[in-house]
């Protein structure tokens, strides 16, 4: 995981400190071609060709353990019916599209998606940690 986004962190602290309530919102993943930096002013999610941010659930998350937790179920994005470029990051964001970026971090490994190709992330793959 690379990190919490700005809007997360501060959502966070506001929360653990008594400064606002906070309700967690519905987890979406979504893909990007750059680091979208904590800021989320570098996020370039692919648009068009069938992708769509995939919306998660509590039972897709394994629960936390010594700071970190992963994804408990595979995360598969809708078949591409053109190209989403080459993808290097994913981010959780707390909204299908538009909303707030909470976190995001850098692939294994670049992957370059075409027309009838399926992202997918395994289990275990997206790792959430806090130290």
């Amino acid at each position: 995981m690379g990190s919490f986004a700005d809007y997360w962190e501060d959502e966070i602290l506001d929360h653990l400190f008594g400064k606002g309530a906070y309700t967690p919102p519905t987890i979406y993943i979504g893909l990007s071609t750059v680091d979208p930096a904590d800021d989320a002013s570098g996020l370039a999610e692919p648009s068009g060709n069938g992708y769509a941010r995939v919306t998660t659930a509590a039972a897709d998350w394994n629960a936390s353990s010594s700071g970190a937790l992963a994804n408990a179920n595979n995360i598969t994005f809708p078949e591409a019916s053109g190209s989403w470029g080459t993808i290097t990051h994913f981010a959780l964001f707390d909204a299908a599209s538009a909303g707030n970026m909470l976190a995001h971090g850098a692939l294994g490994t670049s992957k370059a998606i075409g027309s009838g190709d399926t992202a997918e992330f395994a289990v275990g793959d997206i790792d959430v940690t806090l130290d």
